[in-house]
């Protein structure tokens, strides 16, 4: 059944974002509401206005960035939209995944759906029935400096809209016309203003930020899950999770954590089958998992705050007010808080792979965990789970390198009219890479410590972790002797992608917060 949206271009959310941009072909289909079309075409008549009295107006009739002083004749204004999209087109690196082109195409037609850029209505059906129709523009992720808007990756989805770029469709990379024609559709005829509008805002970051904020959420109810497997497979202790440990320092992630924690791994054996005392206390990466985990969930709360407001407001440049006639140039088009909050958020998914990396250490080292060896029963002739560790301490310490903030760096451009940027897009490619890394963390964290639990046997962990534990054996078997490791983890990480795990502990205890 096909999923319907309307777009007022403020009733967009997050989680419409998501199902948008990952659904199948065919499953949605986008649509602009009635009244905001009618917005729409009041304030594509104030720039025909303009046209028509000559007045000079940036983004109208005049060049851009720091040809602002030209203006253009009415009989160029068709060409000007045209060259300002070719010259644009300057992308470099690999494509964009289909997700993150597709979510950049949506937020950037619900950005101009307010009626505030003056933009022809029937170019922003078109863009919304490439996704309709699974026609991806092929956008190289580099180029972008977050500021003027992202001007080259969206530079490229615009090249395809007027026919002159290249998708993907149906599984191949062809020309756009070609595919437009193949669904019916004619490329867009540009105006004056239209590319513009098409190409100055934030619409790639925000769309990366989005995606992220929704792979950060997995992560932090599956680092919740996976170290309380941890937690039984080396026999710690729940004790510091105490809710009243939490009640004298209420930091809101820290409250959540300790409550799932505890409802996580209610009802274990293990935890019953040694005394509290033997150990006196836990190392940090399981004791201070409330502490660290909660402040890794802040940084993602703070982010989807800062994703929230972005998502619904007008990031084009200048703007149009059809009430009085006026079009005012600004800066909404300046990433920086997106910016700002994606390096944020990266360093909080970052400390879930590292502490996670401590708590495999623990299990590998049969001082601390009482188990075999790297988890093998014939250490020696097997090495075990040695080398997972390795792999996840790259990973781990990789992180700490793409944790550096794109943020804090500017570069001018354009002659010195644009002296500040803020790097946005970097800040959210760095984000995705280390949001991959963290998911392996994770996967081999839940690798080991589900092969921990192989030697506590008969005891038996919370029913919560026995489902995990049972949903874990459906795709990698116990570990008797050296085998490929890489698959196993592959298939968890792919595991974790899919959240199964995450829908069979809900299922069980309810919500994770």
């Amino acid at each position: 059944m096909t999923q319907k949206f309307s777009l007022t271009g403020l009733n967009l959310s997050l989680d419409d974002v998501n199902t948008i941009s990952r659904a199948l072909p065919g499953a949605i289909h986008i649509s602009i509401h009635p009244d905001s079309l009618l917005k729409m075409r009041h304030s594509r008549q104030v720039v025909l206005d303009i046209v028509k009295k000559g007045k000079p107006v940036y983004g109208i009739n005049t060049g851009f960035g720091a040809l602002a002083s030209k203006q253009i004749a009415n009989e160029d204004l068709e060409t000007l939209q045209y060259n300002l999209i070719r010259s644009h087109c300057t992308g470099v690196g690999s494509p964009f995944s289909r997700e993150v082109t597709r979510a950049i195409m949506l937020v950037r037609a619900n950005c101009l759906i307010q009626g505030f850029s003056g933009v022809t209505p029937e170019t922003i059906q078109l863009l919304l029935e490439m996704i309709n129709h699974d026609i991806i523009p092929v956008v190289p992720e580099k180029g972008s400096v977050g500021a003027s808007g992202d001007l080259a990756p969206l530079s490229h989805i615009a090249l395809a809209l007027i026919g002159e770029g290249d998708v993907v469709y149906q599984g191949k990379v062809v020309r756009s016309d070609f595919a437009l024609d193949q669904c019916g559709l004619k490329a867009a005829k540009l105006g004056p203003k239209d590319g513009l509008a098409l190409i100055n805002g934030t619409s790639v970051m925000l769309a990366l930020g989005i995606l992220a904020a929704h792979d950060a959420t997995s992560i932090m109810k599956h680092a919740d899950i996976i170290s309380c497997l941890t937690l039984d497979a080396v026999r710690g202790t729940p004790s510091a999770f105490d809710s009243r440990i939490s009640r004298l320092k209420p930091q809101p992630g820290q409250v959540d954590v300790s409550s799932n924690l505890l409802k996580i791994i209610a009802g274990s054996q293990i935890i019953h089958s040694h005394p509290e005392d033997g150990k006196v206390q836990d190392p940090y990466s399981l004791r201070c998992i409330p502490q660290v985990h909660g402040a890794c969930r802040q940084t993602l709360r703070h982010t989807i705050e800062v994703l929230e407001i972005e998502l619904n407001s007008v990031t084009d440049n200048p703007l149009v007010f059809a009430d009085t006639g006026d079009v005012v140039s600004g800066g909404n088009f300046h990433g920086e808080a997106l910016a700002l909050c994606l390096d944020y958020l990266a360093m909080g998914v970052s400390e879930i792979g590292n502490i996670s990396e401590r708590r495999v250490e623990k299990m590998m080292n049969p001082h601390f965990s009482d188990l075999p060896a790297f988890l093998t029963r014939n250490s020696g002739l097997n090495s075990g789970l040695m080398i997972a560790h390795v792999t996840m301490a790259a990973l781990a310490s990789e992180n700490k390198g793409l944790c550096h903030p794109a943020s804090v760096d500017s570069i001018p451009t354009s002659t010195d009219k644009e002296d500040h940027v803020s790097m946005g897009v970097t800040a959210g490619r760095k984000l995705h890479e280390v949001i991959r890394n963290v998911q392996h963390c994770l996967a081999i964290e839940l690798l080991c410590n589900t092969q921990g639990l192989e030697f506590l046997r008969p005891l038996k962990s919370s029913p919560a972790l026995e489902k995990t534990h049972t949903l874990v054996r459906k795709h990698v078997p116990i570990i008797e002797d050296d085998r490929i490791f890489h698959k196993d983890i592959d298939r968890l990480y792919h595991l974790i992608q899919s959240q199964e795990i995450i829908k069979e502990v809900e299922a069980t205890i309810g919500q994770v917060k």
